[in-house]
């Protein structure tokens, strides 16, 4: 168990990584040009203290912290040592925090519902319920968070949301929490409300912080413990802030009178670039400061400072020892999370129930209203092919826009949450579909009532409603949904725009739709090549479903006027099919009156199966998919 005196240790640390964004190929292959990136750096930090990382743009700020949490790409030497163990991915997991430039919440819920569900995920079960609620107001108090408690994510201010930010890190307790630029684009007054807030946490439960700014102002100076400025990877000076400005005097670089001293030493510390002469000379005036404190920083390196006036006894064992939440409890909470995103008590929440139960049902009252006076004669069966057709390719388009439009958060927010080790892949896509697929198989089955029992698809021969014959309509349609929702969440695991993956799953089903539909274009006109193709596209097997069980011996020939019927499928006599069958034989193959091609197209329980057999794929492949890891710059891009 660790004690209280906690101390974070950086030995001589370098670090190798990406100099250059590279191409994509390029980050594919791994050939990204590299370079060194941090050089030679020794720093500490101890209980109680906060600690400023200063550098300009490509200074090694962030490249420090991604080394510290164990993020960093790229070949790292040097010590790293949380109270003297050696610092791993899973120690900093366990026990720090990481608060990233960008982090993107959920923004269904509300403040408190946002920090209930971290604890949920981060805090072990032993814990119990009432020390979670107890830590939740807590850490909305800390950060003055307590009168938006109720209030939605999306309607915080930019200090409110980034103070929430930081709090889903604190409310598992860590040790050592690392903050990107925590007041990246808060004006004054709010940058000095959050650096006090982390000052005052740091001391009053005796933990390490350090942050990274680039321009710090002179009012949050006396909240900093420690300071470290860096350039291009070297540090010109670590240690006691109160001491800082007697070191840059003992060697010949005094602050002025009314200068901020944090700015003053900061662009003592950046190389100048406006021309080549003013360049060489800042790269050696900085290589020699960084020269004179490996000299004669060692004392000022390792100032801690006086020791703390406060009683820490009650804060020697921190939440995040008691360790993680099980692969159930996790579950539970993810699950609880995306369905409280759909109350309606929010805008986001509406937004989320329209998407996902009301977008279907009023596209399927369009067509009801648009087909409602179809008859049962034999001049609507084009209509009624033209009616299955728009029911299933408005499924599939509306799947696209549901899970596009509300999957994204999850995805992003997953990205977040696996970094910090709380659950993998696996687990989340399984969660996702344990809340997403009933509650699409509802929307859908409702959906599907209004045309099939609106515009009267069922068997005539049934007394009263044929509920088998919707069973099977809906389920059918239910299968398109889930397997473009599964498509389209394969495609947004790697684009991070919604609309580059929404317009990549609309392409595909269009394609999709145009070869194996029987619709647009029968499957009897097909080359071989493609008829054979269609067989491993899901509308080839949906759609024979719904046409067999809507023409396979139904809808008989009427008479056409007073003295003439249809006697067989002749256009002469003033009718082109005979009864439904007919129709059928000219979209597909199958033996009929015994004409057999050597294909079959319809076998009712054979296509329906295989309807869900290629839900079934769609999800395996998924699960896979989270489970592989994935290239670094993918992941980073939805993190960073």
């Amino acid at each position: 168990m660790m004690n209280s005196e906690f101390v974070l240790e950086l030995i001589s640390v370098f670090h190798t990584g990406p100099v250059e964004p590279g191409s994509c190929v390029q980050k594919l292959v791994g050939n990204v040009p590299t370079g060194v990136i941090l050089k030679d750096v020794s720093l500490e930090v101890h209980g109680g203290e906060l600690m400023a990382v200063l550098g300009s743009k490509g200074s090694g700020k962030r490249a420090l912290l991604e080394v510290i949490s164990r993020r960093a790409q790229g070949p790292t030497r040097g010590q790293i040592l949380l109270n003297h163990v050696p610092m791993s991915l899973r120690l900093f997991q366990d026990s720090c925090g990481y608060v990233t430039h960008k982090t993107q919440l959920l923004e269904g819920l509300t403040a408190k519902q946002t920090l209930e569900y971290a604890a949920k995920l981060s805090l072990s079960s032993k814990i119990g319920s009432t020390m979670r609620s107890g830590r939740v107001r807590q850490v909305l108090a800390d950060l003055a968070l307590s009168q938006v408690a109720n209030r939605s994510v999306d309607l915080l201010t930019p200090s409110e949301y980034r103070r929430l930010v930081i709090g889903v890190q604190l409310i598992k307790d860590p040790l050592v929490l690392l903050l990107d630029e925590p007041a990246w684009g808060l004006d004054p007054l709010n940058t000095y409300f959050v650096i006090s807030i982390l000052s005052n946490h740091a001391k009053k439960y005796n933990r390490i912080i350090l942050v990274t700014m680039e321009k710090p102002r002179s009012d949050i100076m006396p909240f900093l413990d420690r300071v470290s400025y860096l350039c291009l990877g070297d540090v010109v000076y670590t240690g006691s802030t109160r001491l800082m400005i007697d070191y840059f005097r003992s060697i010949g670089f005094p602050c002025p009178e009314l200068e901020n001293p944090l700015m003053y030493y900061l662009c003592l510390s950046t190389v100048d670039r406006r021309s080549r002469e003013r360049f060489i000379d800042s790269n050696n005036q900085i290589a020699a400061l960084v020269e004179k404190f490996k000299l004669e920083g060692g004392p000022y390196r390792k100032y801690s400072g006086p020791p703390p006036d406060m009683d820490h006894s009650e804060h020697k064992v921190p939440l995040s020892a008691y360790g993680r939440p099980g692969v159930f409890s996790a579950m539970a909470a993810v699950f609880g999370r995306a369905f409280t995103m759909m109350s309606p008590c929010s805008y986001m929440g509406i937004q989320q129930l329209f998407f996902r139960l009301l977008m279907l049902p009023a596209f399927f009252f369009l067509l009801w209203n648009f087909y409602w006076e179809i008859e049962d004669y034999q001049r609507s069966f084009q209509s009624r092919g033209g009616l299955l057709f728009n029911c299933v390719a408005g499924t599939a388009y509306l799947a696209t826009a549901a899970t596009s439009k509300t999957f994204a958060q999850h995805r992003t927010r997953y990205y977040h949450e696996a970094r910090e080790g709380l659950y993998r892949g696996p687990l989340f896509i399984t969660t996702y579909n344990l809340f997403s697929l009933p509650v699409s198989y509802v929307n859908v089955m409702a959906a599907s009532a209004i045309v099939f029992f609106g515009l009267g698809l069922g068997d005539t021969a049934v007394q009263g409603p044929d509920w088998m014959g919707w069973l099977i309509f809906g389920s059918a349609l239910w299968a398109v949904w889930a397997f473009v929702e599964q498509q389209t969440v394969a495609l947004m695991m790697v684009v991070k725009s919604s609309y580059s993956a929404a317009a990549a799953s609309i392409a595909l089903t269009t394609f999709y739709l145009l070869v194996a539909s029987a619709t647009l274009r029968s499957l009897v006109g097909l080359p071989d090549w493609l008829y054979y193709l269609s067989h491993v596209i899901v509308y080839r097997y949906v759609a024979a479903v719904l046409h067999e069980q809507t023409f396979l011996d139904k809808l008989p020939n009427l008479p056409v006027n007073a003295t003439s019927v249809c006697p067989d499928n002749n256009a002469e006599y003033g009718c082109r099919y005979r009864n439904g069958t007919y129709y059928l034989l000219e979209r597909y193959h199958f033996p009929q009156n015994g004409l057999d091609l050597n294909r079959q197209d319809l076998d009712l329980w054979t296509n329906f199966g295989l309807s869900f057999a290629f839900f079934g794929g769609m999800l395996t492949l998924n699960l896979i998919l989270y489970l592989v890891p994935l290239p670094a710059f993918i992941k980073s891009k939805f993190r960073d």
